[in-house]
């Protein structure tokens, strides 16, 4: 069984950065066919898609997030993490990050973190 737990801290001020590492267990990242995403739940809104890694370097960005997010990972940890910079209170949401299977869609998620931007 798959299981990802995001960590991170759950409080940002504003114009930080903002890092999330996600921990997967019962499957590794460097799996061929498995890209690594993360995704937010602002409050009171929809899903959006940040952004995802490949294990052979591919990353992929939102648009509209491209210019100050980005996804490193750790092999050795079995761990991929986001960095967002220059962070507003309109990034407050709760965080995922998920497991997507080669093009059907998400299978597994982590429970979610909650991030709040304030001072």
């Amino acid at each position: 069984q798959v299981q990802l737990q995001e960590s991170g801290p759950g409080l940002v001020k504003p114009s930080e950065t903002l890092s999330l590492t996600c921990t997967v267990s019962g499957g590794s990242i460097t799996a061929n066919g498995y890209y690594w995403h993360w995704i937010r739940q602002p409050p009171g809104k929809g899903l959006e898609w940040i952004g995802l890694m490949y294990i052979t370097g591919t990353t992929g960005y939102s648009p509209s997030l491209k210019s100050r997010t980005s996804i490193s990972w750790d092999t050795s940890k079995n761990q991929f993490t986001l960095h967002m910079t220059s962070v507003t209170p309109e990034d407050t949401a709760v965080y995922y990050c998920a497991r997507e299977a080669g093009g059907g869609g998400w299978d597994y998620w982590g429970q979610g973190t909650q991030v709040t931007v304030s001072a």
